[in-house]
Order: C-alpha cells, then sequence, then structure tokens
C-alpha cells in the first residue's frame, strides 16, 4: 500500500528557519566543515546556500502575508451574523 499527500501551505518556513538556525550556529562554529572542504567543497558554498535559505524563507514570508491580506479582505465583504440579505 502506498499513499502520497501533496500540500500547498506556507507553514514549511517555519521548519526552514528552524534548519536555518541550527546551520548558523554550527557553520559559526566550522561544525564538521572539514569534512565537505577536505572533500573539495568550498566554504562560499555553504555561504551561498545559506543565502539561497534565507531568500526563500523570506519568500514564503511574502506568500503567507499576502493570503493573509487576501483572506481580511474576503471576510470584510461577508455579511455579518444578524444581517438578512434581500
Amino acid at each position: 500500500m502506498s499513499v502520497t499527500f501533496v500540500g500547498n501551505t506556507t507553514a514549511i518556513q517555519e521548519l526552514f528557519k528552524r534548519v536555518s538556525e541550527q546551520f548558523t550556529a554550527m557553520f559559526r562554529r566550522k561544525a564538521f566543515l572539514h569534512w565537505y572542504t577536505g572533500e573539495g567543497m568550498d566554504e562560499m558554498e555553504f555561504t551561498e546556500a545559506e543565502s539561497n535559505m534565507n531568500d526563500l524563507v523570506s519568500e514564503y514570508q511574502q506568500y503567507q502575508e499576502a493570503g493573509i491580506e487576501e483572506d481580511e479582505e474576503g471576510l470584510e465583504d461577508m455579511p455579518e451574523e444578524g444581517d438578512v440579505e434581500a
């Protein structure tokens, strides 16, 4: 039996933020960096990856804020609970 679930949500940004914070803390201490540089990676690749992750989180944040604004606008158009439509 196999199951696949696809979701469209901005909640993943919280996970990306946590991973980014953990990465930043470890990268500052250069933890495990020697393993990667020993295999041919450059420190700049890590800096670029961190920047890409931060850009991704920012983009998700923009989409989340745009969605909240759309929801608020939609609520303004809805009739109040006691209102009667003619």
